[in-house]
């Protein structure tokens, strides 16, 4: 079973330029490596929502699992906390289309 993992978070004031320099030169690499395939990215622009909804597919629960209990992982989301707050992650079932 295809899962998804769903994370959502809000960019710090004042640090956007950074974020985003972090996202697409150390971030999603990083994830990629780690066998998982970026398929969403969400940015709020009205309403009171988390900023940003970001999604990675795994072909398989347990192999999801295993990342997210990594050393490596850990790492990543630590360095992804220094650029936002209100970071927040679940695991679905895998549809197609927008899923929350």
């Amino acid at each position: 079973m295809t899962v998804k993992l769903l994370m959502t978070w809000d960019i710090i004031p004042g640090r956007e330029q950074e974020y985003f320099e972090f996202v697409v030169r150390e971030f999603m690499p990083q994830v990629q490596q780690m066998g998982m395939e970026p398929s969403d990215a969400w940015f709020t622009m009205y309403g009171d929502q988390p900023q940003i909804m970001a999604a990675m597919q795994m072909p398989a629960l347990d192999a999801l699992e295993s990342v997210l209990v990594s050393k490596d992982w850990e790492s990543l989301v630590n360095r992804l906390l220094d650029y936002v707050e209100n970071y927040d992650y679940k695991i679905v079932q895998a549809r197609s289309g927008f899923q929350m």
